[in-house]
């Protein structure tokens, strides 16, 4: 296959190496298992619009890969067919990337599609499934749903945010108190007032590092003080 191809010639054992501590594929670590070659995303992101019209089929290839970066490449392709696509084909993408979730098992799988595609297609759509995979066994599903809510953050809508923060407060997983954390920061930004509201409520029982994510933009004595809460 073109794809796997292209990204064979890009790969690099040195950086391969690299990747496979940073994104944590150690026995017992969240990435376990997980297979890199040592492609940049900038390069990954050059292939993926290059190969943009490749079909779904071709795309379930990817996906099913063992290697990360074709599992990457394959999704940023849905994301520059999605940015092109008439309703009718969005839903399309929307339904493959949701019947793929299995393949999109690492954080930055995560991060750089689904509020593109996810967060994109529910903006003006009922949100329900995102009620469903916050209740996920499965951590990436839980950070899908959270990550969602970037993409409404972005359009000031934070009601889904909050929900879904509120029903994240005891998970247990650094991954998703580190996401939440964040969101809750990216709300922050546009609206400090629902942030604090939020923080006034729940800062006595929210797990130190999603506190502290939420309030990095925060003034040192503000900060300070819902750290000593």
């Amino acid at each position: 296959m073109k794809v796997q191809e292209e990204l064979q010639k890009q790969s690099s054992k040195e950086k391969a190496q690299i990747l496979q501590r940073f994104f944590k594929t150690g026995k017992g670590q969240y990435g376990e298992g997980d297979i890199f070659i040592g492609v940049t995303v900038p390069e990954q992101r050059k292939t993926a619009k290059k190969y943009v019209n490749i079909s779904f089929d071709e795309i379930q290839k990817l996906l099913d890969s063992k290697i990360h970066e074709h599992r990457l490449t394959g999704l940023l392709i849905l994301t520059y067919k999605y940015e092109k696509a008439n309703d009718k084909q969005k839903k399309e993408i929307y339904d493959f990337y949701m019947k793929n979730t299995k393949a999109i098992n690492n954080w930055n799988l995560v991060d750089v599609t689904t509020p593109k595609i996810v967060g994109a297609y529910l903006f003006d759509k009922k949100r329900d499934v995102l009620y469903k995979l916050v209740k996920s066994k499965n951590l990436w599903e839980r950070r899908i749903s959270i990550l969602a809510t970037h993409y409404f953050i972005r359009n000031n809508q934070f009601e889904d945010t909050i929900k879904l923060s509120e029903l994240l407060l005891k998970d247990t997983h650094d991954l998703i108190r580190k996401a939440v954390g964040w969101m809750l920061r990216e709300v922050g930004k546009r609206d400090k007032k629902t942030l604090t509201k939020f923080l006034d409520k729940h800062s006595k029982q929210m797990p130190r590092t999603m506190l502290r994510y939420s309030i990095e933009r925060f003034e040192d004595k503000e900060r300070k003080k819902y750290m000593e809460k």
